[in-house]
């Protein structure tokens, strides 16, 4: 009986359709007609579209290699530095990635539609996906991928590679490429590179429950992988040797054998799963796809030699610092770090573990900054006359406009001075009354055409919000921003890649360092002077500075924000040359709470001190034209014996 039919009972029976309805069977055949056509149709033209186009080779698509900043080799390929023949391969290997992943592997052509269909099915029923349905030549599409974002047009290339896979490959060189490039966990690429980090063994020589245990990890990488999740590995390996028995691939007796032999795993267990670095090779290729410098050709021939400016030590302290966002299984976590100097991102995470999930949230998400949007906007306050001992009334507010709008923003806990506060003040508790007085009183464009002039590129509305960050940008576009700040006004780009070679060492792509002055740098001296208040103790008053439990744990100065809203945490600042942006949040826009934004705050201090330990200590000089005055931050007073509170801030001197 053909499939299709099947697929036509599985819906009566789930769908509990009686005989007798006609109405219901009529309107499922025609769904089930449409759907055959359609699938019908993608197959006649994958097929020739498949016909049409070169063979290009498996074992170097994709190929490169992947240099740090230091010119030390930390990528080749996906990691697969060793590509074995099937022939070569335990058969035990083969029958359990089979049983598991494709039963059907060598009887379709690429996709299996009823396995299509029914995922469909079952995911719409239970409104969440519970079921997928690719098969080991669409698994393998997707590894012969640069770039891992989730988009149509990504999804739409894939297929393509699909039928050209199945065009012009044979089954047995598709699954050899397959289980050379399948993702085993641990950073583990590859059969043979699986097989020696967990067995120390050659895969030839691995034994069935050996090669179950391993055959069950690609589903999820992060919670089959045996080192650090024995008892969910062992569990899937039940799954897989259970499967291989029902194809008749072994017997009852080897099945049972298999799961009470007793394994004797050799890699290393450890305490957080360094698997971040994946998220910087990504963002490097995806980098890579957008220079026109260098030909698609070049891309999928592979073998291409890239040179990164990717710091390992950086990189290894934002890893460390994930620990403090782990708040519960849901949370995650995207960070830039980069070189305010030159605009090189030398440290980048795009989750909480790759193993976890591939999306990469520091390029592809765009969140709510709130808070963080603040320096800008004091920016350009300073440019209007304002310095910062100007003051405004903090106390609860609403604004009244055109039309009978209103608007009424709150500061965190409903906490208000009741009286005037300098900016200062504004900025160490980040004040939203003073903040949204300050926007409405220089014009609301005004802090639009900054945030656009040091390179955010989302949608800016021009609205009464804007500063409390409502607007959604990118984190690197943000870090980019900051960088300004740091920078001294000076404009860079921000970029991953320094060089680009072919295979036969012709230099393709080299970054051209463009800086721009944008901003005053006596201004930017000033807004860094005045982000040091944010975890100021003299500052204490009827508010406590946003950063302040930070303190603690600083042994160099910081130009230091920090921001949320009801669904984002973030933490930016800079030093040394160095910026650091740090966001957690959920990727549903579930609400945060306390513990987010604290254990964002510790992430970000904690990976911030651990990369700076071994460097000096360095600031800013004072600008020619800048005057440091010793005040009353609570007045903006010139500060005298009789003051509590004493505060050196800097002011562009007059005269």
């Amino acid at each position: 009986m053909p499939c299709e039919v099947f697929f036509y009972i599985f819906f009566i029976i789930n769908l509990g359709i009686n005989g007798d309805n006609m109405k219901k069977i009529k309107l499922l055949l025609q769904i089930f007609v449409i759907c055959l056509i359609i699938f019908t149709s993608i197959n006649l033209i994958g097929k020739l579209y498949a016909l049409c186009t070169p063979k290009f080779d498996i074992k170097s698509a994709n190929s490169f290699y992947m240099y740090d900043n230091k010119l030390e080799l930390v990528f080749y390929g996906k990691g697969e530095d060793k590509w074995i023949d099937l022939e070569d391969m335990n058969n035990n290997v083969i029958n359990s990635t089979l049983a598991v992943e494709d039963k059907n592997f060598y009887k379709h052509n690429g996709f299996n539609f009823f396995r299509i269909a029914k995922a469909m099915f079952e995911n719409l029923k239970s409104g969440k996906i519970v079921q997928g349905a690719s098969t080991i030549t669409q698994q393998y599409a997707k590894n012969l991928f640069l770039s891992f974002d989730k988009t149509w047009k990504r999804k739409w290339q894939e297929m393509w590679i699909t039928f050209e896979l199945e065009t012009h490959y044979s089954k047995d060189e598709i699954l050899e490429g397959y289980l050379n490039t399948i993702n085993y966990g641990n950073n583990c690429y590859g059969i043979a590179n699986a097989s020696k980090f967990y067995f120390n063994k050659d895969v030839k020589e691995l034994t069935l429950a050996e090669a179950s245990i391993l055959s069950g990890i690609p589903n999820s990488p992060y919670y089959y992988e045996p080192i650090n999740n024995y008892e969910t590995a062992k569990k899937r390996q039940k799954i897989v040797l259970q499967r291989m028995y029902e194809n008749k691939f072994i017997t009852k007796e080897e099945m049972n054998n298999a799961l009470e032999e007793e394994l004797k795993l050799y890699g290393e267990k450890t305490d957080l799963n360094l698997t971040t670095l994946a998220y910087y090779k990504d963002a490097v290729m995806e980098e890579l796809n957008s220079l026109k410098e260098i030909p698609d050709n070049y891309i999928e021939t592979g073998g291409l030699k890239i040179w990164t400016s990717l710091d390992i030590d950086a990189q290894t302290a934002l890893e460390k610092g994930i620990k403090y966002n782990l708040i519960d299984d849901d949370i995650q976590t995207s960070k830039v770090m980069m070189n305010s100097d030159n605009g090189e991102i030398i440290a980048l995470i795009g989750g909480t573990s790759y193993n976890k999930t591939t999306y990469n949230r520091a390029t592809s998400s765009i969140r709510q900054p709130g808070s963080t949007i603040k320096p800008f906007l004091y920016y350009n306050a300073l440019e209007n006359n304002f310095t910062p001992s100007t003051t405004f009334l903090s106390e609860r507010t609403t604004f009244y406009f055109d039309e009978n709008k209103t608007y009424s923003p709150r500061n965190a806990d409903n906490i208000y001075a009741n009286k005037n506060i300098t900016m200062v003040q504004a900025i160490a508790y980040s004040d939203n009354i003073y903040a949204v007085k300050t926007h409405l009183f220089l014009g609301q464009e005004n802090l639009v055409n900054t945030l656009r002039k040091t390179g955010i590129t989302t949608n800016l509305e021009a609205n009464y919000s804007l500063p409390l960050g409502t607007n959604e940008v990118n984190i690197i576009e943000l870090t980019s921003s900051y960088a300004t700040l740091a920078n001294g006004g000076i404009k860079v780009k921000p970029h991953l890649i320094r060089k680009v070679e072919d295979t036969y060492g012709n230099i393709l792509y080299k970054y051209n360092e463009k800086k721009e002055q944008i901003l005053n740098p006596s201004l930017t001296f000033i807004i860094s002077e005045m982000l040091t208040s944010t975890y100021d103790a003299s500052l204490i008053d009827y508010a406590y500075p946003t950063c302040i439990n930070m303190l603690s744990n600083m042994t160099h100065k910081y130009a230091l924000k920090s921001g949320s809203t009801d669904t984002d945490a973030w933490v930016i600042g800079y030093t040394n040359g160095i910026v650091l942006a740090s966001w957690s949040g959920y990727d549903d826009n579930k609400k945060i709470n306390s513990n987010v934004v604290g254990g964002n705050k510790k992430s970000w201090i904690n990976a911030m001190e651990d990369y700076l330990k071994d460097k000096e200590s360095k600031w800013y000089n004072i600008p020619d034209n800048v005057v440091a005055v010793l005040i009353d931050p609570t007045t903006g007073n010139i500060a005298t014996n009789k003051d509590k509170n004493k505060k050196i801030m800097y002011y562009i001197r007059i005269g």
